[in-house]
């Protein structure tokens, strides 16, 4: 670790004690707004009170600063006027440098009697008075010395974050942690300190080398000479405590916007008079300390004095410019040379965010505007048909959604037919509280295919169906409590004769129920070796006498990770026995010629997460060709189900996993 040329860790007599080392690319979605509607409706954040929360990960992408240029075309037919509020200034740099801005005055009382403005005093009083160097550090080595009272062995204090709920480190060194490494668990030291103090030391600047410790949780660089914060200060996405009041900014960088984590913003004593809008993706919020810039705009420090902080980050959020649309995805060729539309065909997955999941309180950094149903809807049909797929399985589909808007309008639209079915949950519920509960629905050509044959495959019910889990009380009622399901189809090729087993599947979200999900999989691969079996049929070209000769894609959101038991179970078709989340993989009648590729990197480092105005879910799509072979002879026969060596199934095909980009979740 590089060493920091500050003093960060005092002896029980505050002196210091040493350094510390501190996308084929079909045409894509239109273009959104390139100005936000600027909705400004009051929004209720799950705002924490008392003493705030560590948070830590979770919080991917860097900086607002584009190169691209944004495309003026509007989403099908939705016109956004430029708002009032907005300038047409390069993105990435602050939208509010209008004098004018005003905001109306609702309230009766004085402002100052508010009790949002009374907090924002009481904290700028509070703030003035930790000018002294290594304010904070000081009064964290005192209280340190008196807690230790007691305790003579310990004679050095590892000044460390106020907010973070784990135990003060026994001499500066705290526990260990196990990590995998190849497979073998070995033990890691935690970070021992995650708090930097360079407060009231009259520097005039800050080494780029400080933003390299992403580990920080708390940063002290108040009542200094800073004229200039870089932009780099983005990289630490831990931090919820940022100080830099009493300096003498009078902008401060965008990139901001990308601390997520953040809990506390103070900018007392500054020279500021605008705040730049990318800084309300800080949904996290709870103190932004503007008191004491005396040129502050009237717009910002109204809201704050009326509303509070809350108020100020959504009105910088759903007002901000919308940035610049990613370029195209590249479409990746696996093989040089296809056999023909005759023998290949592309499919997509697509979990699309129901509309009742997209909320603020999961999606705090999301525009309202781009959160909205009608917007978003509009947004997904659009891309799906623009990559014109022979067969489309979504996820997350609301029942009435599905009745009302996507069957027909990707009929009459697209020319697809489909099947449709809701989580296990509707069917104990009334019609009218049946149409919000969400499903998979799989939509494919019906110029190329016709449906053979539909099954639904409800995991709790395979579960009560299964004498041996019932020899297991705790998996049995883990399992038997969830309602996700799988739709699968037997679709034919019209002109080959060729057929093909699409499975369209949501396994259940929860990170701790990973035995569950292994198991869901586990009961589909079973049930689909017994649908295999009845599909199975001579009159074919193909000589379909055999479940290993039909072609079988699984595809859907599997909620797993790449380390998962799922995940290994689908990509090699065994799992271990000793796998933290708890068969043989043949693919002789499938082959993957062509994917599409990942979003641009460039565009990725910049957002905080997904949905936004281009992206209208918290996954994208993921589409891939495939090309059906010759039949080829049967090496051996396939096996099936529960084995005392692990979970086995052979099975031919390929697996398509949805993918989430998120704040909240990975």
């Amino acid at each position: 670790m590089n060493s920091f040329p500050h003093q960060l860790i005092y002896q029980q007599n505050g002196s210091p004690n040493g350094p510390v080392s501190p996308v084929h690319s079909p045409t894509h979605t239109p273009s959104p707004p390139t100005t936000s509607p600027g909705q400004t409706s009051p929004l209720s954040y799950p705002v924490s009170h008392g003493v705030p929360a560590i948070y830590s990960g979770g919080n991917m992408l860097f900086s607002f600063q584009s190169k691209l240029q944004p495309k003026m075309q509007s989403p099908l037919n939705h016109a956004f006027a430029p708002h009032s509020l907005l300038n047409s200034g390069p993105p990435g740099q602050s939208l509010m440098q209008q004098p004018n801005i005003t905001v109306p005055q609702t309230h009766t009382l004085p402002v100052t009697n508010t009790p949002h403005w009374q907090s924002q005093l009481n904290y700028y009083a509070i703030c003035r008075n930790s000018n002294s160097p290594h304010h904070h550090a000081r009064q964290a080595a005192a209280a340190a010395r008196n807690s230790n009272l007691g305790n003579p062995g310990s004679s050095a204090i590892a000044i460390t974050d106020p907010n973070n709920p784990n135990k003060p480190p026994l001499n500066g060194v705290l526990s260990k942690k196990e990590k995998e490494v190849n497979g073998e668990k070995q033990d890691q030291p935690f970070q021992q300190w995650m708090t930097i103090d360079l407060g009231g030391m009259g520097l005039k600047n800050i080494s780029k080398e400080l933003f390299q410790y992403d580990f920080l949780t708390t940063l002290y660089i108040n009542h200094n000479n800073l004229t200039y914060i870089s932009p780099e200060i983005s990289k630490l996405r831990n931090l919820t405590l940022l100080d830099i009041s009493g300096n003498k900014l009078s902008v401060i960088p965008p990139e901001l916007g990308m601390l997520t984590s953040l809990r506390e913003l103070l900018l007392f004593d500054n020279l500021l008079v605008n705040i730049p809008f990318e800084l309300g993706t800080l949904y996290q919020l709870e103190t932004l300390g503007l008191e004491g810039n005396v040129g502050l705009n009237d717009a910002i420090k109204s809201i704050l004095q009326k509303d509070g902080t809350a108020s100020v980050i959504q009105f910088l959020r759903d007002n901000c410019q919308v940035p610049p649309r990613p370029i195209e995805r590249d479409w990746i060729m696996l093989e040089n040379e296809a056999g023909g539309d005759r023998d290949t065909f592309t499919l997509l997955c697509y979990n699309i965010l129901c509309e009742k999941y997209a909320t603020t309180q999961l999606y705090g950094y999301t525009p309202l505007w781009a959160l909205d149903w009608d917007y978003r809807k509009e947004l997904i049909v659009s891309e799906v048909l623009s990559y014109n797929a022979d067969i489309v399985c979504l996820q997350e589909v609301d029942t009435s959604q599905y009745d009302e808007y996507f069957k027909d309008t990707f009929h009459n639209h697209g020319g697809y037919d489909s099947v449709y079915w809701p989580k296990s949950r509707a069917k104990t519920m009334a019609d009218w509280e049946k149409k919000s509960v969400d499903g998979c629905a799989t939509f494919y050509k019906s110029s190329k295919y016709q449906l053979i044959d539909k099954q639904l495959i409800e995991f709790n019910q395979v579960a009560l169906q299964r004498p041996d889990f019932k020899k297991t009380d705790d998996m049995f009622n883990r399992v038997i409590t969830k309602d996700n399901i799988a739709v699968i189809t037997l679709l034919e090729n019209k002109e080959t004769l060729s057929r093909v087993i699409v499975v369209n599947c949501h396994i259940h979200w929860d990170p701790t129920y990973a035995d569950v999900k292994l198991v869901q999989v586990a009961m589909l691969m079973d049930e689909l070796d017994k649908l295999a079996q009845k599909w199975c049929t001579n009159n074919s070209p193909y000589n379909y006498t055999s479940p290993q000769k039909i072609s079988t894609i699984i595809c859907g959101d599997f909620n797993s990770t790449p380390d998962s038991g799922v995940y290994e179970f689908l990509t090699r078709g065994i799992i271990r026995q000793d796998h933290d989340d708890f068969g043989d993989h043949s693919t002789n009648t499938l082959s993957v010629t062509g994917l599409l590729g990942g979003i641009d990197k460039e565009y990725l480092t910049k957002m905080v997460g997904f949905p936004n105005a281009h992206f209208p879910s918290d996954h994208v799509v993921i589409l891939a060709e495939f090309r059906v072979k010759p039949p080829q002879p049967i090496p051996q026969q396939p096996q099936f189900g529960l084995s005392s060596n692990g979970l086995q199934r052979r099975f031919n095909g390929s697996q398509l996993g949805s993918r989430r980009y998120g704040c909240n979740n990975g």
